[in-house]
């Protein structure tokens, strides 16, 4: 059995989505002066590698909290669109997997992308699905999409259409993923289990993958 970390790592200078405050860990409590340690730890829902509810974008969506927990784990594929080099994951880059996609609960989405974390870069021109690909995969029996990129969604939108368009189909949204280079195979078990608070519009998660399985 194979398990890959697909999270970044929390920190105060990690890179946020415009306009989001960077998150505090504080210090609460030491050893020196307490006998044990203590953080006391401020982000935003949507920090680093993390899920968006149906709630984030919707009046009336669900929150994190109102899906059963193996909404949050399922069999994925990942697709590889890091080497073709264009704006858009159109329908016909898709087309090819509807067999293997009619049978997971997740589709991540590699662009490379991750490699420019921490730089300026990282907030351009990375790809991203037409609408038209959107609303195609939206209409799969899918528990979530995720992206190795800081939005599903383009940073011009006003509108968030993609977003929409799956959290429309209770279909969670998983952004900022990492690693994806190192799972060796096309599909895998997938887990992105949120933290369990209530009303959640989303949550940081510790996402990973598991390949071999029956190995275990």
């Amino acid at each position: 059995m194979k398990v890959t970390d697909l999270t970044h790592m929390i920190h105060t200078e990690m890179p946020v989505y415009p306009g989001t405050e960077r998150p505090v860990l504080q210090k609460a409590n030491t050893l020196e002066k307490d006998g044990f340690q203590e953080a006391k730890i401020t982000m935003y829902s949507h920090t680093g590698t993390h899920i968006d509810a149906p709630a984030h974008m919707l009046r009336d969506g669900l929150y994190l909290d109102d899906f059963k927990i193996d909404q949050f784990i399922g069999k994925a594929l990942i697709l590889d669109f890091s080497k073709i080099n264009v704006p858009l994951v159109e329908l016909d880059n898709l087309r090819p997997y509807e067999e293997k996609i009619r049978k997971v609960d997740f589709i991540i989405l590699r662009t490379g992308w991750s490699n420019y974390w921490g730089e300026d870069k990282y907030y351009e021109n990375f790809p991203t699905l037409s609408e038209e690909s959107a609303q195609w995969l939206s209409e799969f029996a899918l528990k979530g999409i995720g992206i190795d990129a800081i939005s599903i969604d383009g940073m011009n939108t006003d509108t968030f259409a993609i977003h929409k368009m799956f959290l429309g189909k209770n279909i969670l949204i998983i952004e900022n993923l990492t690693n994806l280079e190192s799972i060796g195979q096309e599909s895998f078990i997938l887990s992105i289990m949120p933290l369990k608070t209530k009303n959640a519009d989303g949550s940081p998660v510790r996402a990973f993958s598991i390949e071999d399985w029956d190995d275990f």
